[in-house]
């Protein structure tokens, strides 16, 4: 009994420290259900970029061919603080629970982060949430869940954003593109 009770503690503290992390400008740690999600996927992506993984990113982007879109992508990604993805296929449609999914929304249920979308489909545990992170009336982060019958995608983006070119990151470090181009889509309505 005393083990499980060890268990139930070493859980709430590292959840607590994921929850800590979302709140502020440092990317989290994979939180217990995102483990228990890729133990259970048959493909997972997972990408975690800080600011000197993304800065030592921007060096290799050659703009050289003039690509408006690139010239994008790293003049944003040199001022951001990290990139969180996590992405994972299942074999079978909704592998996940609406409890995984709502555990996975708690952690930006602060005061530091504004749900922006909730959409839902009643009776299954697909939808897609938007949750935007604005400090002095600038957008500093963005969070994106995107769940989907055999697929559910995580993606967070800290510090200086601008929605008008956010979707030049989608196809990049891994971020799904429908997942930010829905995301800007939502934002903007």
């Amino acid at each position: 009994m005393k083990s499980i009770w060890v268990w139930v503690g070493a859980l709430a503290l590292g959840i607590a420290g994921a929850v800590s992390a979302y709140g502020q400008d440092s990317l989290p740690a994979p939180s217990p259900i995102e483990k228990t999600l890729a133990a259970r996927a048959t493909h997972t992506t997972e990408v975690t970029l800080d600011k000197n993984m993304l800065a030592f990113a921007a060096k290799f982007m050659d703009d050289k061919d003039g690509d408006k879109d690139d010239k994008q992508v790293k003049e944003m990604i040199q001022n951001l603080k990290g990139v969180y993805v996590r992405e994972y296929e299942f074999d079978k449609d909704h592998s996940y629970t609406s409890d995984e999914v709502d555990g996975l929304r708690k952690y930006f249920e602060s005061s530091d982060w504004s749900p922006m979308v909730h959409e839902r489909t009643k009776g299954i545990a697909e939808g897609t949430d938007v949750y935007l992170k604005i400090v002095g009336g600038q957008l500093q982060g963005l969070f994106v869940l995107d769940a989907e019958a055999r697929q559910l995608s995580l993606v967070l983006i800290l510090g200086p954003i601008d929605l008008d070119k956010i979707s030049a990151l989608g196809g990049n470090f891994g971020i799904p593109k429908d997942a930010v181009k829905k995301a800007q889509k939502e934002v903007r309505k």
